[in-house]
């Protein structure tokens, strides 16, 4: 005999979603305002060419975030891909070796998890200024030659912070693998490194999936570590539209929001219908 739900779970629910995706509907909204001043709504914009678009034609003429956009990308993909490999091979060895500093490695895996982003921050700004004065004054670098804050240093500060992360999803993954698939391979010839991309990264890939997912979603809409680790020509999106609060923002930033929700929502949709088929 089915039991009906109570109605108040059911106005949960909704009250729940209503706060979780009212914020963003209200921003898709602002990104078709007629107002230039991004404070209320004044209806739709409707100038030609582009008519309701035109805030979104109006970004495509804007270069800076062009350029924004595609450091974002970059810095995301590059930290990501680094990030899951090393924390894919650092959840393997964790969980199947025995080493002297294991319990010492397994501690400092939280480290940038529980430390606030800001003091991670400021300690990858010193870390860097302090090796590479170092450099430049042993080798006596001058002009363009000196080692400097960049897209390099954004990327390697990504993938520090996003490790930890990949290595516990997957690690998790790990905790319900049987390894007698493996023994079974190894039983039959395969080596190592056949057992491994045939047996073990197929068995394992929706947590290694799943750690990729973070570590680019994490490297893409990063604030903190990214504004202390920056430099000429790596302006992302977070601090492009960090450096517009300080002037007018328009229906310009909406319009750029609403773009990249698109993005995010595609990328799950194929990542989603990828699984699918895998199962």
């Amino acid at each position: 005999m089915k039991h009906r739900r109570p109605f108040w779970l059911y106005l949960i629910v909704v009250l729940v979603y209503i706060f979780l995706y009212a914020p963003i509907l209200v921003l898709i909204i602002y990104s078709f305002n007629a107002s230039r001043v991004n404070v209320r709504f004044e209806g739709i914009v409707n100038i030609e060419p582009c008519g309701p678009f035109y805030w979104f034609c109006q970004l495509s003429r804007n270069h800076e975030v062009i350029n924004a956009a595609r450091n974002s990308l970059i810095i995301a993909s590059i930290s990501t891909l680094g990030s899951t490999v090393i924390g894919t091979m650092a959840a393997l060895a964790l969980q199947r070796y025995e080493f002297p500093l294991k319990r010492f490695s397994e501690g400092a895996l939280y480290i940038p998890i529980v430390i606030p982003e800001l003091v991670m921050g400021i300690g990858i700004l010193v870390l860097f200024t302090t090796v590479f004065r170092a450099i430049n004054t042993a080798l006596d670098l001058q002009g363009n030659a000196r080692l400097g804050m960049g897209l390099g240093t954004v990327i390697v500060s990504h993938i520090a912070f996003s490790i930890p992360f990949v290595a516990l999803v997957v690690r998790a993954r790990l905790h319900g693998f049987d390894r007698a698939i493996e023994e079974a391979a190894r039983d039959l010839g395969a080596t190592e490194w056949i057992t491994f991309w045939r047996i073990t990264l197929p068995n394992i890939a929706p947590g290694v999936l799943a750690g990729a997912l973070l570590a680019f979603t994490l490297s893409l809409d990063d604030f903190v570590i990214t504004f202390f680790t920056t430099g000429p020509g790596a302006t992302t999106l977070p601090i492009y539209v960090y450096g517009l609060l300080r002037r007018t923002i328009t229906p310009e930033v909406n319009a750029l929001s609403t773009i990249w929700i698109l993005l995010v929502f595609l990328l799950l949709v194929v990542i989603q219908r990828v699984q699918g088929q895998q199962r």
